[in-house]
């Protein structure tokens, strides 16, 4: 490739940026004191040996403090050192044991799960040019096919009540890419990107079939599938059309850090792509965008407290990147285009929760601010029409969609007066806004909550009137009536109000304190974990779990500064506010600690960590899910992919402050000898944001200290990253063991060994 890279930095926010965040001799056991039963456990005696992790000494010093890490020794960048995959071959074969008396019900779940979906269907289809565009799927297929369907009457106007005809008078369907047919030949097959040309006549995809998110990105003729040129390969998924002979994408470093952005000219070779753009400072990271109007992209650089933007006119490429809101420190921007002008959504500490600017394009630093600061509204992120502006925002821990009229183009731009929001019936639920036309004055937003199937709608910005387009079916006689959904708030240890979204089966519950219960926390990056509906959960709900989620600090539920509050030097928060939620519910018996059972994911795999090492007699039964656990050591260590740029997320321990508080949490360095409850811990051996060894030495670390008896399983994916296995029915395998896990920690799996 190309080395005459422009230097400097810049900065962007996409919802799939990729690689954004992650994240011996045993002493003697104390005896459980829980009754099981003999089909759920079978007699001690017949319990396999759990692997032991040989003890290889290994010291870290810094600021005279040592600390041994006995299994360093399980980090093999290479994925491929026999010792180490001998060793995850065994905790896989001991979880696989240890499962294998509740296998029946296991299978049944499983087949109770799958059995609520709707294996063939299609997706909304969505209007855009002269085509209809959605997704099927094929009953036991595992993998989507991306289809289009000619639109009749192309001419009249876009209207909320469009139904794409079907039949055998419609036009024909056309099958663009059909991934079951990609994935025959990999145990792993993910698409990241999808992208249909302006002229409708090619599509470039992006695949990864290890797991690792480095993708391939390949263009084919949509008609015919012919490939045009050659792929490009060892990329990120981030790609955009620019014009219909061109593409711009991004590629990584040697550690997973997106830092250089391309020009391909289409039948070009990949090593004669020109750079646009290095960004060689190793805490800021490289997104891309394309305008909703189509006439620009947007090349940004970022890091976890600063962004700024470049713009590359789609009709002007020869003039390459230029500069539309300059590196600033704490100053975070995004940009949107319509007409004559940028609209600049822009975050500082004064204007924490952010404020929307516009300015001209031939002037950029005339900016007029259209919707002013509000500490108590927060604006997530903005999609332009024509004609409309529909902004996404969040007030008192809520999503909401509020949509301004816009003046005719060549009016000047001033205050936006006179905004509607759209109504929801749930107390708690989640919204976002969708795909949509540009010319159109149709917004399309997916709804869902606890107990209502996810729901895609169009929008009239005229009128104000929906009308929905799809519900996800939900087969086994679902019925939304018998679930109720609830916010509650816990008072924090400092007296701050934490909300806590709560949904269970009416019919099944005694809210006297015996209910089982599965309590969700996360608390990261400010990423909102907004009540949504999953047709999986109902294994649990019907069974008569109550199900709640911690929306705790270091998450961004309530705005900006719930976020600055859990992290950096707060990060205790996130971890102490989630106890305090806990002992919320425990105090008005939703559950008791002798059925409550919690999960996190990744960053949430942190809080897990965090709070069975704080309080492991609050919790029945853990679920860690590829957990961020060994935090002190990775950020310590900048060739980790991630670690540079999330200094500002964490902290940097290479200071003594950061050092000493982030040991203190750390749950790899916090591990005790004392009692814990069951856990499972799951990972994946091909994971780019938590490396595998952080939870197999979490798991060697508890095997060796713990003082009980009680289950602690290992799963790691061998063939899989960060987001587990690929295939539609593969995941939902995860979460039938997940499921019996709990329900075994519980003792509720009947006797029998049958659901």
């Amino acid at each position: 490739m190309n080395s005459n890279c422009i230097g400097g930095v810049l900065h962007l926010r996409l919802l799939l940026f990729s690689t954004s965040h992650r994240i011996l001799a045993a002493h003697p056991k104390i005896s459980a004191s829980r009754r099981l039963s003999t089909a759920t456990m079978g007699s001690r005696s017949q319990l396999p040996s759990p692997p032991l992790a040989e003890k290889v000494k290994h010291e870290m010093e810094l600021f005279g403090d040592v600390r041994v890490d006995n299994y360093y020794w399980l980090r093999d960048d290479s994925r491929k050192n026999p010792k180490v995959i001998s060793y995850l071959q065994q905790e896989n074969a001991y979880t696989e044991a240890m499962m294998s008396g509740t296998k029946k019900f296991e299978d049944e779940i499983y087949a109770e799960i799958r059995g609520r979906i709707k294996e063939d269907d299609i997706s909304a289809p969505l209007r855009k040019g002269p085509y209809y565009y959605y997704s099927r799927t094929l009953e036991g297929k595992e993998y989507v096919q991306y289809c289009r369907r000619p639109i009749p009457n192309r001419d009249a106007p876009s209207s909320v009540h469009d139904t794409m005809p079907s039949g055998p008078d419609a036009p024909p369907e056309h099958v663009i890419l059909d991934e079951n047919v990609k994935a025959q030949e990999h145990g792993f097959y993910r698409i990241g990107a999808f992208k249909v040309s302006p002229n409708h006549k090619m599509v470039a995809y992006a695949e990864d079939t290890k797991g690792d998110e480095i993708y391939t990105v390949y263009v084919i003729d949509a008609e015919t599938q012919a490939p045009i040129g050659k792929p490009l390969v060892g990329v990120t998924s981030n790609l955009e059309w620019a014009g219909n002979d061109a593409l711009v994408y991004i590629t990584m470093d040697e550690i997973l850090r997106p830092d250089k952005a391309w020009l391909h000219k289409l039948g070009a070779d990949q090593s004669n792509d020109s750079c646009l753009y290095h960004e060689k400072d190793d805490m800021f990271s490289l997104g891309l965008e394309a305008s909703e109007s189509e006439k620009f992209l947007f090349i940004a650089s970022e890091s976890k407290m600063t962004r700024f933007v470049f713009y590359l006119e789609v009709s002007k490429l020869e003039e390459g990147l230029k500069v539309l809101t300059p590196r600033i420190i704490g100053i975070d921007t995004s940009v949107s285009h319509r007409g004559n002008h940028f609209f600049i959504q822009r975050r500082s500490d004064e204007f924490f929760n952010s404020e929307l600017l516009a300015c001209p394009v031939d002037n950029t630093s005339a900016t007029t601010v259209l919707i002013p600061h509000r500490a108590s509204v927060k604006i997530q992120y903005i999609k332009l029409f024509s004609d409309h502006l529909a902004v996404s925002e969040r007030e008192e821990g809520l999503p909401k969609i509020t949509v301004y009229h816009l003046p005719e183009v060549e009016e000047p731009l001033i205050n936006l007066e006179g905004g509607k929001s759209v109504q929801f019936i749930d107390p708690v639920y989640s919204v976002d806004l969708s795909v949509s036309q540009f010319s159109s004055t149709i917004l399309r937003f997916s709804y869902s909550s606890l107990r209502m199937p996810n729901s895609v709608y169009d929008y009239d910005m005229n009128t104000g009137e929906s009308v929905l387009k799809k519900i996800e079916t939900v087969l086994g006689g679902f019925d939304a009536s018998n679930y109720v959904t609830k916010r509650k708030w816990a008072t924090a240890s400092d007296g701050t109000e934490i909300p806590i979204s709560i949904v269970y089966q009416k019919n099944l519950v005694k809210l006297d304190g015996s209910d089982p219960m599965l309590l969700y926390g996360y608390g990261s990056y400010e990423i909102c974990i907004d009540p949504d509906f999953e047709a999986s959960r109902l294994s649990l709900l019907d069974r008569g779990f109550i199900f709640a989620i911690a929306h705790i600090r270091g998450g961004g539920e309530m705005g900006r500064q719930w976020y600055e509050n859990g992290k950096f030097l707060k990060k205790k928060n996130t971890f102490t506010d989630f106890i305090s939620c806990a002992e919320y519910l425990i105090e008005q018996k939703y559950c008791s600690k002798e059925k409550l059972c919690i999960e996190g994911r990744s960053a949430g795999g942190l809080l897990i960590g965090a709070v069975l090492n704080m309080r492991p007699d609050l919790w029945k039964a853990a679920v860690a899910g590829v957990p961020f656990v060994d935090v002190l050591t990775t950020m310590l260590d900048p060739t980790i992919p991630l670690t540079t740029s999330e200094w500002e997320e964490w902290g940097d321990p290479r200071k003594e402050e950061f050092y000493f508080y982030m040991k203190s949490y750390s749950p790899v360095d916090n591990v005790k000898a004392q009692n814990y409850p069951d856990i499972l811990v799951t990972a994946g051996l091909h994971d780019p944001r938590v490396m595998y060894s952080e939870p197999a030495k979490f798991v060697a670390k508890l095997r060796d200290m713990k003082t009980d008896d009680n289950m602690l399983l290992f799963k790691c994916e061998l063939g899989a990253g960060h987001f587990s296995k690929s295939g539609r029915f593969e995941r939902l395998q995860e979460d039938a063991m997940t499921y019996t896990f709990m329900l075994k920690a519980l003792n509720m799996i009947p006797a029998s060994g049958s659901a």
